[in-house]
């Protein structure tokens, strides 16, 4: 139309149009002349620009952008606005106005843009089934806890990358070769192969780190030989080189933590009761890509027949006090070992005692803290010779290890104020000997627990009676059965004698 200019837009729609259009079907789409369109392929005429082409007011930076801000931003590539922004407001007053924050936060994005340095870029990878396998630790943060025991603990989390399938397993310890080795060695056996590559970050626990290259240990190097597979490492430092198992980190965590939100509580009456929680989590992922899984299940190689060494040996003798001592925990033991010298495999989780090959005992690991001493005492191991002599348990040194639970303690606190010195000491024994025949531990703590909330001590003898069951002695009389021959033949006999009536 005479007289109105072309905007933007028209020349935009016209453009489009034109490429698979002629030149007057395209101009009426766009509502332009002939003429117009003409000149718009000539390039005589251009859209025309709104904006302005010069300043409206005086730039608010021109007095310290290139004798401050640009030296600083060439010096350190790491500085942000917001420092550069409090250097300013502190120390250059006089020729910067903390208004013009905004100003100056636009001005040293551009300027990186056109001058700054190359920034790092992430590659997508294309990853092939059965190639790659990649495992790391991750610290949980939600406060799980075991019997209302704060439960400090990390999980071992493995992942193949193709198919997206993932294994975790709780650990209880640090980033050791003993978790690592049991927890890979487990992914691999839920897994059902092993890949051809397994990718870590630099573990302390597979890699001495003295160098760049790939210095195995001793212990991990036999792994690797065990199962076949080509160990690898990102550099270090650098855990986006893992992002494959980085970021999937989170998005376990996270619905971990919303599993535990909908549960209702974070507490577990045991640890299997919480590995199990956490391994229906993992399962419930892993059936989201079952499909890509199979695929790339049959490109695994097989497993080998047997496990590889995931623990360590250590020979010990029990004490004199039924106990033994392992990276600054004491364990107690049945007394009946006391004396023995054990051979000790030490688990991620557990303590397997073996009197020559023969298995005698398990125990759960306990970890120590940094600094610290621990132990893991269970009455139930020297109860039998404590009962003999009561009075020993006031001033033990394993008093308190050796109540069972918070209700027990509650017992003895208030039987150690209301009775006699002696007889507290013998009606604590009692009790717990009363809890090992008994079987119900659980179950006479809160019955006891609860009368004394009531200033009622129950008697040990009414304890026995509610709780010991003792099974009666019945002698077995055995009764045969004679067979039907037997009977006729006495009858027989007995009518031919001559004094049957």
């Amino acid at each position: 139309m005479p007289g109105t200019r072309i905007t933007d837009q028209q020349v935009t729609i016209y453009m489009k149009h034109r490429k698979r259009n002629s030149q007057v079907i395209a101009a009426a789409k766009a509502g332009i002349s002939e003429r117009s369109a003409r000149r718009i392929d000539k390039l005589d005429e251009q859209p025309l620009s709104n904006k302005r082409q010069w300043r409206t007011r005086i730039d608010p930076l021109e007095s310290i952008w290139d004798s401050i801000v640009v030296p600083l931003l060439q010096g350190d590539a790491t500085l942000t606005p917001v420092g550069i922004f409090d250097h300013l407001c502190e120390f250059h007053t006089d020729k910067f106005n903390p208004s013009s924050r905004r100003t100056l936060e636009r001005r040293i994005h551009k300027w990186r843009a056109l001058y700054g340095s190359s920034k790092e870029v992430v590659f997508l990878q294309t990853h092939e089934y059965g190639l790659l396998g990649i495992c790391d630790f991750t610290h949980v943060k939600s406060p799980v806890t075991i019997a209302s025991e704060p439960l400090k603990h990390m999980l071992f989390h493995y992942r193949m990358p193709a198919s997206g399938w993932a294994y975790a397993q709780v650990i209880y310890g640090g980033e050791s070769f003993a978790a690592f080795s049991d927890g890979v060695q487990n992914a691999f056996k839920a897994a059902g192969g092993v890949p051809k590559e397994v990718r870590t970050d630099s573990l302390s626990a597979a890699y001495r780190n003295h160098t760049n290259d790939n210095d195995f240990t001793e212990r991990f190097n036999e792994l690797v030989i065990h199962y076949g597979f080509k160990a690898t490492r990102n550099n270090r430092g650098i855990a986006h080189e893992n992002g494959a198992i980085e970021s999937p980190h989170g998005h376990l965590k996270s619905q971990l933590e919303q599993a535990l939100k909908i549960r209702g509580s974070y507490d577990f009456q045991t640890r299997e009761v919480y590995e199990s929680f956490v391994a229906d989590i993992v399962a419930r992922r892993n059936r989201r890509v079952s499909d890509k899984y199979a695929v790339e299940q049959r490109q695994l190689h097989a497993l080998p027949r047997t496990m590889s060494v995931n623990y360590t040996e250590h020979y010990l003798t029990v004490s004199r006090t039924s106990t033994i001592s392992l990276k600054r925990v004491t364990y107690s033991v049945p007394s009946r070992l006391i004396g023995s010298r054990l051979l000790v495999r030490l688990y991620d989780n557990r303590l397997e005692l073996r009197y020559g090959s023969d298995l005698v005992q398990t125990l759960a690991r306990v970890y120590a803290s940094k600094g610290c001493r621990a132990r893991n005492i269970s009455y139930l191991h020297v109860i039998d010779a404590l009962v003999k002599k009561p009075l020993a348990f006031r001033y033990s040194q394993l008093r308190d290890d050796l109540l069972p639970s918070d209700n027990y303690k509650a017992i003895w606190e208030y039987v150690n104020t209301h009775l006699l010195a002696d007889e507290a000491s013998y009606y604590m024994v009692k009790l717990l000997h009363l809890a090992k025949q008994s079987g119900c531990e659980r179950q006479l703590g809160r019955f006891v627990a609860v009368s004394i909330t009531q200033r009622q001590l129950p008697a040990i003898r009414e304890c026995e009676a509610q709780f010991l069951v003792i099974a009666s002695n019945i002698p077995t009389i055995k009764i045969k059965q004679h067979s039907l021959s037997a009977y006729s033949s006495a009858y027989s006999h007995a009518s031919r004698s001559p004094n049957t009536i």
